[in-house]
């Protein structure tokens, strides 16, 4: 498999990652049974996959524990990238060396602010994420859902970064405006997240109202509706009509929709790596197939033109949580 080089850090990283937000169980995903987990780190390093996504806040901590224990014997196979939840100074180190004994590892491969934290002083956090690297705790240094206004601050500092973990799907397009190319511009790579938009672009709902809450809570929704904090209005009749169209390009292609939508970002420049939560063996193998198999550019050039209008609805707003958090 081809490797991608994240940023100027020289670590090499497949183009597909598994997302491990799921292992160790938890309320969001619900039970992950570990003899699950295994067989796919395994089956993925096998199959030349060596990125593993985690954070200690996935299922307090109970993800890196089943990675690291899905690891045993193999790990120096893996690139694993893990995420600090607060950027505090006086406790960045106590919070990545419990990570580090979760992980049942020396260090870890890329260490990242999972969500930024304006009362906290970044240079102050990147100072000690710098003393953590040479320390050898960490090889890399990354962040997490960080807008124009947060990582051109950190660029600032001096820090050389090498991956923003960013939500990115043919329906969540606005990185592409602003983001990305400052990302390109300081040779930062993209770790891509939600490449289906938690189920939606599998194209098994039909319409808002058949999808839990907790799957419905972006601004792609409605602002009235359970969970949501974005306050804004929404963009539903776009999105079920833009599925639509993607429905009828993979057909035409005679693939799975997730398929489609999954090959749409690995193929975008500046993506590094798309993360895709892989919770058994199964779904390794479909996501398997997703590599085989690559969009022609008249495909992707239909995928955009198709999904553009939602894009230009949205904006350049990558946060499609709160609406405001990520600047």
């Amino acid at each position: 498999m081809e490797m991608r080089t994240c940023g100027k850090s020289g670590i090499e990283i497949s183009p597909m990652g598994i997302g491990c937000w799921s292992y160790g169980g938890g309320d969001y995903w619900g039970p992950q049974a570990q003899s699950d987990v295994t067989a796919v780190v395994h089956a993925a390093l096998d199959a030349g996959i060596n990125f593993f996504d985690t954070a200690e806040g996935y299922n307090e901590g109970r993800s890196e524990e089943a990675l690291g224990v899905a690891l045993k014997g193999r790990r120096h196979e893996a690139i694993i990238g893990t995420k600090v939840s607060r950027p505090d100074p006086d406790s960045i180190r106590e919070h990545c060396e419990a990570s580090l004994h979760r992980l049942q590892t020396d260090y870890v491969d890329i260490y990242m602010i999972h969500w930024p934290h304006d009362e906290i002083a970044i240079e102050e956090s990147m100072a000690e994420l710098t003393r953590l690297q040479e320390d050898g705790l960490v090889r890399a240094i990354g962040v997490s859902n960080f807008g124009v206004s947060q990582l051109t601050a950190v660029i600032e500092t001096g820090t050389e970064l090498a991956v923003n973990q960013l939500c990115y799907n043919l329906l969540s397009r606005a990185i592409e405006i602003e983001l990305l190319p400052l990302c390109q511009e300081h040779n930062i790579g993209i770790l891509g997240y939600m490449p289906l938009l938690q189920g939606l672009l599998t194209g098994k709902y039909k319409s808002a109202e058949e999808m839990l809450p907790v799957h419905s809570r972006f601004r792609h929704f409605r602002d009235d509706r359970p969970m949501a904090k974005h306050g804004e209005e929404g963009a539903e009749k776009e999105v079920f009509e833009t599925l639509e169209g993607i429905r009828k390009i993979a057909e035409d292609e005679q693939i799975p929709m997730s398929r489609l939508a999954i090959t749409w970002t690995m193929a975008k420049p500046g993506i590094t790596s798309m993360l895709v939560g892989t919770r058994n063996v199964d779904e390794l193998i479909e996501n398997l197939r997703v590599i085989e198999w690559a969009p022609s550019a008249d495909v992707i050039d239909r995928l955009d033109i198709l999904t553009a209008p939602l894009l230009e609805k949205m904006g350049a707003n990558p946060d499609y949580f709160t609406g405001g958090r990520i600047r």
